[in-house]
């Protein structure tokens, strides 16, 4: 008989998150590698989090830590997007009758709350990752990215376009409140990103992702800091203040990747390692931590009402595709669509566009509609 019901690889948020999860239902969970690590410090990530993701959060006790630490979590309150030829539209959290769009959290203090709570996870034993005996379990759920050694070893059937772009974040600091504001640009072939953060100084600060072609993304990583400030701030056009750099700057290629078969008998893939999606919607931890959220409500239901059945049934396991499948690959092509028609220099396109985003911008129950897929 094995020692475990579960066996969950990876580390990731997503691992981390599905380990709380399951071990909260009384399942006997495995999880592979070192629950101690975190991020390292000085990470520059931020991730942007939706309410399905602050409510999964919450349920496994780990939001309010985020919440404690003062500055590791942020509100989004509205956000100004604007195209490349004029366009522009905007959202607002009191419009849609929300507390908040989304919240902005800082990655170190969210792998530091996940170890911290997986400390005193009572169904949760920290195996060897090299160790096949230590880790047996009926149902080996793999979360450990999209570069996947164990999918790998599966017929998944991963498909990877590489995008020839690389996402350049850093830490921002600008010379007058944020207000809670998220600010993007979609140009060609260029896309912006301003998210409002506390970090380093609380209600000033932003977090940066730019998307950018390779070779351009490397030119500014080479440049010295005021070199950079000068292009950043010149792109923004002053709309966030005056900017200057708060942290190093940091760089990773982007790609679309997607898997053709989601589980197998006894094996099920969960967050990146079933898809990565372009982070100009700042859906792809969303995307995982729905992927969590729905997994172990599957599996709760049938510990519950089918007790006889094993977690590692794939006609138990295509309940979770079923539910996840959709609307993953909506949101690839949503995020691949708009990074294609941005890119595109065409005039007659850009005007189109631009023109098409801000009558969008105008009809307030399709602006509804958008926003409530983001918060789901």
């Amino acid at each position: 008989m094995n020692a475990h019901d579960i066996c969950v690889r990876g580390q990731g948020p997503a691992g981390r998150a599905l380990a709380l999860a399951l071990s909260a239902q009384g399942w006997r969970v495995a999880l592979t590698g070192d629950a101690a690590r975190t991020a390292r410090p000085g990470d520059l990530r931020t991730y942007a989090l939706n309410a399905r993701a602050v409510k999964l959060l919450s349920r496994i006790k780990v939001w309010d830590a985020l919440l404690h630490a003062g500055d590791a979590a942020t509100r989004v309150l509205d956000m100004q997007v604007c195209g490349d030829d004029g366009g522009h539209i905007a959202f607002s959290a009191w419009e849609q009758c929300e507390t908040e769009l989304a919240w902005i959290v800082d990655a170190q203090a969210l792998d530091e709350a996940l170890a911290q709570a997986l400390r005193y996870a009572a169904h949760v034993a920290v195996v060897p990752e090299d160790d096949p005996a230590a880790a047996a379990a009926p149902l080996v759920a793999i979360c450990e990215g999209a570069r996947s050694a164990t999918r790998a070893a599966l017929d998944a059937g991963v498909r990877r376009q590489e995008y020839g772009h690389t996402a350049l974040a850093a830490r921002l600091v600008a010379d007058r409140p944020h207000a809670g504001v998220a600010r993007q640009w979609f140009r060609s072939p260029d896309i912006l990103a301003l998210l409002p953060f506390d970090r380093p100084e609380p209600g000033r600060s932003y977090g940066l992702v730019w998307s950018q072609p390779h070779a351009q993304a490397q030119r500014l990583l080479a440049l010295d800091d005021a070199a950079f400030e000068a292009e950043l701030n010149a792109a923004t056009g002053g709309a966030a203040g005056a900017l200057r750099l708060g942290s190093a700057r940091a760089g990773w290629p982007l790609s679309l990747v997607k898997v053709e078969r989601w589980c197998g008998p006894g094996w099920v893939v969960v967050g990146d390692a079933a898809h990565q999606v372009h982070p100009l919607a700042g859906q792809g931890l969303n995307l995982g931590l729905a992927d969590v959220d729905t997994l172990a409500r599957v599996l709760g239901e049938a510990r519950r009402h089918e007790p006889w059945r094993s977690p590692g049934d794939e006609r138990l396991l295509r309940r979770y595709v079923r539910e996840r499948a959709a609307p993953t690959a909506a949101m690839a092509g949503l995020t691949d669509g708009l990074l294609h028609l941005f890119a595109n220099p065409a005039a007659p396109l850009r005007e189109l566009r631009n023109r098409g985003m801000t009558a969008l911008g105008a009809l307030p129950p399709v602006k509804r509609w958008l926003v409530g897929r983001a918060l789901d």
